[in-house]
């Protein structure tokens, strides 16, 4: 049964399989595999990217900054397809994921 509808990035998708005995051992195996964070590091950066007050990244692009841990301003502007960020929003996107990678 569905409870909630909530975008997770992989990282913390991760969490919840390893709890989940009826997921498949090759869905952890690939969530384990392509993550790049901990599951805590990536509660973490969450809680950060939402700190940041920004009204334009919605929990989807959250979840797209944690799996990809952009580093340049092109790979920000590839998440944010549907929107524009100004250059101070993408230096402060850049400067929370230096800090977990």
């Amino acid at each position: 049964m569905i409870i909630e509808n909530t975008p997770l990035s992989m990282t913390e998708a991760k969490e919840y399989f390893e709890k989940d005995k009826e997921i498949s051992d090759e869905i952890k195996s690939f969530t384990k595999t392509f993550s790049k964070l901990k599951s805590n590091d990536g509660i973490k950066m969450r809680e950060k990217i939402i700190s940041l007050d920004m009204i334009k990244i919605s929990p989807t692009h959250a979840s797209k900054i944690i799996d990809l841990l952009p580093k340049t301003s092109e790979e920000i502007n590839k998440i944010f397809i549907d929107i524009s960020l100004n250059e101070e929003e993408i230096n402060k996107i850049l400067d929370l994921v230096k800090e977990f990678s």
